[in-house]
């Protein structure tokens, strides 16, 4: 099979005036800065298209933030916004609350906090990492199907839009590297674009990593996990 790559697309900025881990919450909505990453990464993937990129297959999580992210990309690639679970966010026991060091301080979260690694917090790194990793095998061989042949320069592509940690444990999954790392190294700013660029027959080639709204990030919200 041909080249194909697959983009992993952090949602934009989110309304969220009080500063809440909002995880799998429901209803936390684009802010008006987040609308607007959406649009550049619209036009971004639009102006590549115009170059011959073949961008076939748009997939997004079912949480309302990533959706309201695809809209525009659907839209000005005429694209259907194909729904899977498997990129959602990750699950987390403090959705809900502002984490702060005091908040954190309570000895009812202790028992949450033993394990960095793991992490006990939430969903494994490395459960995240397999159902994303398995979303886009998925979406590399769709997008072949739909590319019909026509793969053009750098064969055929997919966008999938997902979430900060999930995104970041696949990559570092994908490059071989542990999946414990410090939340505040992490290379995958709002409306980033994590490439997984493949080979004929399938195996990675290389991950590539573009902020092409990165002219919106200075003062964007930095929620911790979201």
């Amino acid at each position: 099979m041909p080249q194909a790559t697959v983009h992993l697309l952090r949602h934009g900025e989110v309304h969220n005036p009080d500063g809440v881990l909002y995880g799998r919450l429901p209803e936390f909505h684009l802010s008006e800065l987040g609308r607007q990453m959406a649009e550049t990464l619209a036009e971004h993937f639009r102006d590549r298209a115009a170059h011959g990129a073949r961008i076939v297959y748009l997939a997004a999580s079912p949480l309302v933030r990533a959706q309201e992210t695809a809209a525009p990309t659907a839209q000005a690639l005429h694209l259907e916004i194909h729904t899977d679970p498997r990129i959602i966010e990750a699950e987390n026991y403090f959705e809900g609350l502002k984490v702060t060091k005091a908040e954190l301080r309570r000895p009812k979260h202790w028992p949450r906090l033993v394990n960095p690694l793991r992490p006990s917090w939430g969903e494994p790194y490395k459960e995240q990492a397999a159902r994303v990793r398995a979303a886009v095998q998925d979406a590399r061989i769709r997008a072949i199907e739909l590319a019909g042949g026509d793969f053009g320069t750098h064969g055929p592509e997919a966008i999938m839009v997902s979430h900060q940690l999930p995104i970041w444990a696949t990559r570092l999954s994908a490059e071989g590297r542990p999946l414990w790392h410090d939340p505040r190294k992490r290379e995958c700013t709002l409306t980033s674009i994590t490439s997984l660029v493949f080979d004929d027959d399938g195996s990675l080639l290389r991950v590539e990593y573009s902020e092409p709204a990165a002219a919106l990030l200075p003062g964007a919200a930095s929620t911790p996990g979201a």
